[in-house]
């Protein structure tokens, strides 16, 4: 049996993954855009999905593409800054206000037991985009199952559109 299993596990992790991170897997994805692509999400570029729940002067709200789970958004400056310290003063509460505003938001919308809220600088941190951004991600109690233990893999079980849907029209509120 333990012989079976470790065959599973090795098997599904070659060739199990989500199918809509197929290009983020291959590191296919923004080839199409020139630029930055929250600059061309700010700049509203026909090139890209369009997943905006939210902007205002300052900042943008969006669905990410790619998400963790059901809910996942980012929170953006407009301007392209890297690190959160060239934010100005002006800047930082409205970030705080809006990261504040988007958790109420997602709670209501997806009661989530928790979340993960996260700022990567730098590609050894993880961070994949040149922009700087805050995550927030939507996470819930015992959300891992059999085939995200045994393929590495995870199951989506609502589509970054469909989470746009969701969000837009609660976004309105702020």
């Amino acid at each position: 049996m333990l012989i079976i299993s470790r065959w599973l596990i090795c098997m599904f992790k070659k060739h199990l993954y989500p199918i809509n991170k197929r290009e983020y897997l291959n590191d296919k994805r923004n080839n199409n855009i020139e630029k930055c692509i929250l600059c061309a999400i700010r700049d509203n570029d026909e090139k890209i999905t369009k997943l905006e729940v939210y902007r205002n002067e300052k900042f943008i709200v969006t669905i990410n593409l790619y998400p963790y789970n059901p809910g996942h958004i980012m929170i953006f400056p407009k301007r392209h800054i890297e690190d959160i310290r060239e934010l100005n003063k002006k800047e930082k509460i409205i970030f705080r206000e809006l990261t504040d505003r988007s958790l109420d938001l997602l709670e209501e919308e997806y009661n989530p037991h928790g979340f993960n809220i996260g700022i990567n600088l730098g590609r050894a941190s993880g961070a994949s985009i040149k922009h700087l951004h805050r995550h927030i991600v939507p996470r819930y109690h015992d959300e891992l199952g059999f085939i995200d233990i045994l393929s590495g893999s995870k199951i989506y079980i609502e589509k970054p559109e469909e989470s746009y849907k969701r969000l837009k029209d609660r976004f309105k509120k702020i």
